[in-house]
């Protein structure tokens, strides 16, 4: 079973929208997810926009992906890694701790993740 951040068991981040690399609604991560989306988060317009500049528009509907595009306030699995540098830019979005891979800490600092906790 795999794990939090929180050391227990993983909850989902989101069926609506359907998130996570395997579209199974969680945050967990296999050898194929070279981005590693193990970060779950509310998206902000803040986040939206810094991730837009960084070359990744979440925002813009791809119905050829089925992807409606992200609004502020969705729940999203994030790349651990761009969530750090969202993180260390200002912009980092809250993070669902508790549908928070615990392998995010491999590139995200605990204590970050923890401070921007929205389940807190």
């Amino acid at each position: 079973m795999a794990r939090n951040v929180l050391g227990t068991e993983l909850e989902p981040c989101s069926f609506d929208p359907l998130t996570g690399f395997m579209r199974d609604g969680c945050c967990s991560s296999h050898g194929a997810d070279v981005g590693v989306h193990l970060v779950c988060a509310r998206m902000t317009g803040a986040f939206l926009a810094f991730s837009f500049e960084q070359g990744n528009d979440l925002s813009t509907p791809h119905p050829e992906y089925g992807f409606e595009g992200l609004r502020p306030g969705d729940r999203w699995c994030l790349c651990a890694s761009r969530w750090q540098e969202a993180f260390e830019a200002g912009a980092a979005p809250p993070v669902h701790l508790a549908a928070t891979h615990a392998r995010a800490i491999e590139w995200c600092s605990l204590e970050a993740l923890t401070a921007h906790a929205a389940d807190a």
